[in-house]
């Protein structure tokens, strides 16, 4: 396939709703090993096809990036749930610059837009969604990571209980190493893997912790060989949610993976929303399970392996 010929996707847009060529080159960040786009030369794509992410801020420049590195008349297929953005797109193309049409199917809005001639509000857009430091948590961070420019109430209590680590652990769902900093401050750390889906924060982490211990991994944790096993102990506030939707599913794979990966003997150190009914999957898992504190909306847990 030629560069010229390139045809991008951004996500896993429903079939029913846009159809993708065979060969896309994939780019969404949440899918480990894709290409990034913002790294896409300018004009070097024949066409895109996204299922836009619901963030405002987000979206525009994950949208912008596609006009950019569209080819002049390149086709823009730009999708989202009306209630997830979807409905904004239009307004948001407008604003671009661009051409387009819109449709309405299945709950979705769906764009099929030309890239503009004059690409300055793609590249405004670009700009005030790109990677910057945060002045609250003092960490790189960027618009789509999760609690991208505030400190996350439930990673913050679980700070403030969690005892003196020592040996060989990991940080699942690392983000971009909010937990990690305060992990790697403990003298009897010996090695720290964190692990996270999400490309940008992924590289954020890797701007924000510098210290030799540490190893950063974009993979998904619910996959074997994601990070090391026996482990001495495991730390993380797992997502629960995909897609903009609630998904428990996922926090209890996380659990099952700590499970999986720590000695006998090692604690896994774990913060969640007080609504999430992970106590029954700890038992099952580990041989204790310790609530150690449920303040501020959300529950601080110790399991021991």
């Amino acid at each position: 396939m030629t560069e010229e010929a390139t045809t991008g996707v951004y996500g896993n847009p429903p079939a029913e709703l846009a159809e993708v060529p065979r060969g896309a080159v994939q780019f969404s960040p949440l899918l480990p090993g894709s290409a990034a786009l913002e790294r896409r030369d300018d004009a070097s794509l024949a066409a895109m096809v996204m299922l836009a992410p619901p963030g405002t801020i987000e979206r525009r420049h994950d949208v912008a990036q596609a006009l950019r590195a569209l080819q002049p008349g390149g086709r823009l297929t730009v999708l989202a749930p009306k209630d997830k953005g979807g409905s904004r797109l239009a307004k948001e193309l407008k604003a671009f610059g661009c051409d387009f049409e819109e449709t309405a199917l299945r709950h979705h809005r769906i764009c099929v837009a030309t890239r503009p001639d004059d690409l300055a509000a793609a590249r405004q857009a670009i700009a005030e969604g790109a990677p910057r430091m945060v002045e609250e948590t003092g960490l790189w961070s960027q618009p789509g990571v999760f609690s991208w420019n505030r400190v996350d109430p439930g990673s913050a209590l679980l700070l403030k209980h969690l005892p003196q680590l020592s040996g060989r652990g990991a940080d699942l769902g690392c983000g971009v190493g909010y937990l990690a900093r305060t992990v790697l401050a403990m003298p009897g750390v010996e090695a720290l893997t964190m692990v996270d889906i999400d490309r940008r924060a992924v590289e954020a982490a890797a701007k924000n912790i510098t210290d030799p211990r540490a190893t950063i991994h974009w993979a998904d944790v619910r996959k074997a060989g994601s990070f090391p096993e026996n482990l001495d102990f495991i730390v993380m506030n797992p997502p629960f949610h995909d897609g903009g939707a609630e998904d428990r599913s996922l926090g209890q794979s996380f659990v099952r993976r700590a499970a999986e990966s720590l000695r006998k003997g090692g604690r896994c150190w774990l913060t969640a929303n007080r609504h999430l009914p992970y106590e029954d999957h700890l038992k099952a898992l580990f041989s204790r399970a310790t609530l150690i504190v449920e303040a501020d909306g959300f529950k601080i847990y110790e399991a021991r392996k």
